[in-house]
């Protein structure tokens, strides 16, 4: 069993932001993601830097102009952290850490970190355990003694990996192990429970989309359940199920699970494939869309070619929810649906829908 571990909330840390921007074309849809991403890890975005990057510098990632106008801005302006929305090596961490004096996070620990923070059950802690321990044991040897120094506590050292920059690789690599069986129980505990659905003619709807599209309001909304749900990225982590009655004596089983993300880091993926496993299994994906954000059809896009990736079934339907806040007509495509779980409309027309995609 996976021992339980209390996450560390200490006052929000200041940070400043360094997007690597490889298409300007991207450039706006990459701030909002990175701010909405350091909002939802407790930390105040002060600066965003940016710069048009062709090929990374090695050592830094960013050119060693941008590492001066970074380093004298922080003269003036104190932060505790610098996030950069990129996957670094633990040596370009260790490289940045050094130069300008304050911790470093990459875009990948940035989101373990929320997700540290946002597992509650047993099963979710040992998948974020698994994907620290992970991407620790690629950098220890370059993180050690250089993050260490800035304190065992806040944004990227919180949850069940918090003191692994002291362990040996060894011992990381035998957790890892015991770790992956862990993962493989809960995965064949899945397996049975779908043979069982399907042998009692059961059907699984999961809540599929976008990380803070509204998939917890719908799932309570539509179970009468109270699970919680946030205004930040990943504040629902662990997976959810209910009955869903759709009315004429039928039911079908509802899941409300992980929200994805762009450029979702392989860590995670491999790390939660216990619970992706819903994803794959179920005979139906409510895809959620946030139809008020202005990146929707994005990440309607991203969303498409995770539930691709993973081998998820084409039977979806795409529920453009928080309709209530479109100051314009867009068009409905055959399979999407308005909805609003504020304003509670069309949740008969839903479940109908649901019904028709079901038989």
């Amino acid at each position: 069993m996976s021992k339980t571990y209390e996450v560390d909330k200490k006052e929000i840390e200041k940070a400043i932001v360094f997007c690597p921007i490889k298409d300007d074309r991207d450039k706006e849809y990459q701030f909002a993601e990175i701010s909405r991403l350091c909002f939802s890890a407790d930390l105040e975005v002060v600066k965003i830097f940016s710069q048009s990057v062709d090929a990374f510098n090695r050592r830094t990632v960013m050119g060693s102009g941008k590492v001066e106008e970074i380093k004298e801005f922080l003269r003036d302006n104190p932060c505790d952290l610098l996030v950069v929305d990129f996957q670094l090596t633990g040596s370009q961490m260790k490289n940045l850490s050094d130069e300008l004096g304050v911790k470093v996070l990459d875009r990948i620990l940035l989101i373990i970190d929320i997700f540290a923070l946002n597992a509650k059950s047993s099963e979710g802690k040992t998948e974020i355990k698994l994907a620290q321990n992970k991407y620790l044991l690629t950098r220890l040897s370059s993180l050690a003694g250089s993050q260490g120094r800035f304190g065992g506590k806040g944004a990227g050292m919180r949850g069940p990996g918090e003191t692994k920059l002291e362990l040996d690789r060894r011992k990381i690599e035998s957790e890892i192990v015991t770790l992956e069986k862990e993962i493989e129980k809960i995965k064949n505990n899945r397996k049975q429970n779908k043979i069982l659905r399907e042998k009692n003619g059961i059907k699984s709807v999961v809540l599929g989309g976008y990380t803070n599209a509204g998939k917890s309001s719908l799932f309570n909304l539509l179970t009468k359940e109270s699970i919680y749900a946030d205004d930040k990225l990943f504040a629902t982590l662990d997976t959810t199920s209910r009955r869903l009655f759709l009315g004429d004596n039928e039911f079908c089983i509802l899941t409300d699970t992980v929200g994805f993300i762009s450029k979702l880091p392989h860590e995670l993926v491999e790390s939660f494939s216990a619970t992706l496993e819903e994803v794959k299994n179920a005979d139906l994906i409510l895809h959620v869309v946030d139809v008020a954000d202005n990146f929707f059809k994005r990440n309607i896009e991203i969303t498409n070619k995770i539930l691709d990736d993973l081998g998820a079934t084409d039977k979806r339907i795409v529920i453009l929810n928080k309709c209530d806040l479109l100051t314009k007509p867009i068009e409905i495509e055959k399979n999407q649906i308005l909805f609003s779980t504020k304003n509670k409309n069309n949740i008969d027309k839903l479940k109908m829908l649901i019904k028709e995609y079901l038989n």
